[in-house]
């Protein structure tokens, strides 16, 4: 059943549809009145036009004035009255056009026959001229004003997108580093206790080399402790260099992979200064091997390598591994993407949230090929 929430979401996009169609049935109603006024209003005109044949101007008459008042009474409707006779053109509300420039009032005729069906002025029987008239600019605007209105209603419904989408993302967000902050917590009470056996263990004249293992391993537990620790807070950036760091995370990674994995580093010989969280960076490297390591089902080669530009220290980090579609390279990134049967689609995320939210830096699918590798590429902008 859906929830509460997906309910009134699907009510308010129903009424808003329903509001629209309401909204832009009775546009096009007032816009096809309108069109019938004006047709009746220029049949009138016509009419008048007709009518003036038969008066006799030079006597005074009420009828004749009646009809020049109807004849000057339209001041919006582009009209030209065309007189078969004589080819000679009338403009009556279209500015400066001149009687002269036949190209433009043939062009406005072609125009206007779309409009409405031209009136014919008849006399004796006889079809003296031909009106041609257009739409009044109140319906010009009215004729656009549907689009226009759904235009508005579309950006509105973008917007309301985009707002949800972002909420949605800061819950998630939340989420994540909550959840982040519970397993820091968590795994620092028996991590406490571990330190505290491994002393006992060193009085117990225990052999040396056990308890040097079992430290390294509590070090990188405190390692992983304060990576989680760090998540959904500002972390703290020194200048660092990053060839040092990318070695240091590369060897500790070499050294716990299996031997069916080749390792391949290749760094430069000088140090590159790099606003940098030791810890969440050696995260990140760590999610992109292990992500490739995973790719190749265990047995490949993974390359780490770092190509200096002039504004950014460029790491790249390549496997052998079966290749991300094209289609699905900029989705990885998002929580809870994942191509893999086990896991949350967390390592790719943080990645990208370490790399660009905590060091205003850029991580990317440099390049893939199906059966190929993969090569994700992140800029760290050096400190000069």
């Amino acid at each position: 059943m859906p929830s509460k929430s997906t309910l009134t979401r699907w009510v308010f996009i129903i009424m808003s549809v329903i509001i629209i169609a309401l909204v832009l049935f009775n546009t096009l109603h007032f816009f096809k009145e309108l069109k019938e006024n004006e047709r009746s209003k220029m049949e009138i005109w016509a009419a008048a036009q007709e009518e003036l044949k038969d008066i006799d101007m030079t006597a005074s008459s009420n009828e004749g004035d009646f009809v020049i008042k109807i004849l000057q009474s339209n001041h919006t409707t582009p009209m030209i009255l065309h007189s078969l006779k004589d080819n000679r053109y009338n403009l009556n509300n279209l500015g400066t056009l001149s009687v002269n420039d036949t190209v433009t009032i043939k062009k406005l005729i072609s125009q206007f026959k779309t409009e409405y069906t031209p009136i014919d002025i008849i006399y004796k029987e006889e079809v003296l001229s031909v009106l041609y008239y257009g739409n009044s600019p109140i319906i010009t605007k009215i004729k656009y004003y549907p689009a226009v209105l759904i235009l508005i209603i579309t950006l509105f419904f973008v917007a309301l997108y985009f707002f949800y989408q972002t909420s949605k993302s800061a819950e998630q967000n939340k989420l994540w580093a909550g959840m982040a902050k519970e397993t820091a917590h968590q795994i620092g009470t028996p991590l406490s206790s571990l330190v505290g056996w491994t002393e006992i263990l060193k009085s117990e004249n225990v052999n040396e080399s056990y308890i040097v293992e079992m430290e390294k391993d509590i070090s990188r537990l405190e390692t992983i402790t304060d990576r989680f620790s760090k998540v959904g807070s500002k972390p703290k950036l020194d200048v660092i260099d990053i060839v040092a760091e990318t070695r240091k995370a590369s060897e500790y990674l070499k050294s716990r992979s299996s031997k069916l994995i080749e390792f391949e580093i290749r760094l430069p010989e000088r140090n590159l200064p790099v606003n940098l969280n030791p810890q969440l960076y050696g995260w990140t490297i760590e999610n992109l091997v292990k992500n490739g390591i995973d790719a190749m089902r265990g047995q490949g080669k993974i390359t780490i390598e770092i190509i200096p530009d002039e504004k950014n220290a460029v790491i790249h980090i390549s496997d052998t591994g079966k290749g991300i579609p094209k289609r699905d390279q900029k989705k990885i990134f998002k929580p809870g993407i994942t191509t893999k049967k086990r896991g949350w689609g967390l390592g790719l995320s943080l990645a990208k949230r370490i790399i660009e939210e905590y060091h205003k830096g850029k991580i990317s699918v440099a390049k893939s090929t199906k059966d190929v590798g993969t090569t994700f590429q992140m800029l760290l902008p050096l400190v000069n």
